[in-house]
């Protein structure tokens, strides 16, 4: 069977091995859905993504991607990830502003690269605006499940919910900085979450050298801990809107993530709100590329 090129890359880091690593197979066009989940579980990272030719020609590429468990409609880091390597792909060396289209299973998702320097960045805008997801309301089980004391979860206005755009992820604010970096998921209270909670918890505390600071957990899907989730941060705009964070108009956030487990990353949130509605989420981040070379397939 004839071996695909592929590739790795950092992503939401300006630096290597660093910020949230990214398996990308090109010419995937020809692999079965088992031979995708088959070689994201080899990659083992928490996503791995599959370039294909797109259905519409005007179109960059047709993506899927997968956890090493499963495959889920749209993410973050492997957007910004695979827009940057197509992008630098198609443009070679010099600065460059390249509009990437994919065709992603949650939707059409358009990516805006630039290279200024040694500089890679993206911008895309979430193909879905989040909406409210059923969710666990017992504080102490969500406490219990992290390891933390019932008082340690929420702060000011914000307290835990739930909310979904393709994947949904149950958000906990935590007390402080502190709470965040002691969180982790504690059996058999997160098994009782996790199933109230569709396995993804996203952690969360005002930050100090930025608006705030995350983790996200979902052993249940193969990532014990993801370094950054833009997915996740992008939904993350619907919590803030309902905690009161989100005026009027334009929005920028800073997230950070990824520091508890020495793989810092930083996400730029920019967030359009108009008569107290979301109207446009966009995610932003850097990449540097990491290895490349070509993998065989498994049997189909």
């Amino acid at each position: 069977m004839t071996a695909l090129p592929f590739a790795t890359c950092d992503v939401f880091t300006d630096r290597a091995y660093a910020g949230n690593p990214l398996a990308i197979v090109e010419a995937a066009d020809t692999l079965t859905t088992a031979q995708m989940q088959t070689m994201a579980r080899e990659f083992n990272l928490s996503e791995t993504i599959f370039v294909q030719l797109p259905d519409d020609p005007a179109h960059t590429a047709k993506v899927r991607i997968f956890f090493p468990t499963a495959e889920i409609p749209f993410a973050g880091h492997p957007t910004i990830g695979c827009a940057i390597h197509l992008a630098v792909n198609r443009n070679g060396p010099g600065d460059f502003s390249d509009l990437i289209t994919l065709e992603e299973v949650a939707g059409l998702v358009p990516v805006m690269v630039t290279r200024t320097g040694a500089r890679l960045r993206a911008e895309f805008t979430a193909p879905k605006l989040p909406a409210p997801h059923p969710g666990p309301a017992d504080l102490g089980l969500i406490a219990a499940a992290l390891g933390l004391d019932r008082a340690e979860i929420g702060f000011a206005a914000h307290s835990p919910a739930m909310w979904a755009a393709g994947p949904d992820f149950l958000f906990v604010p935590v007390a402080g900085l502190d709470a965040l970096a002691r969180a982790r998921p504690m059996q058999p209270d997160w098994g009782q979450l996790a199933r109230q909670s569709n396995e993804s918890v996203y952690v969360y505390a005002r930050g100090e050298d930025c608006d705030f600071r995350a983790r996200m957990f979902a052993p249940g899907h193969g990532v014990p801990e993801d370094p950054a989730t833009g997915s996740a941060s992008a939904i993350f705009a619907a919590q803030l809107l309902a905690m009161g964070e989100i005026a009027e108009g334009s929005n920028r956030f800073t997230l950070h993530q990824g520091v508890e487990m020495g793989r810092a990353s930083q996400i730029g949130l920019s967030v359009d709100c108009a008569a107290g509605a979301l109207t446009a989420i966009r995610i932003a981040g850097s990449a540097v590329p990491v290895m490349a070379g070509h993998i065989t397939p498994p049997d189909a």
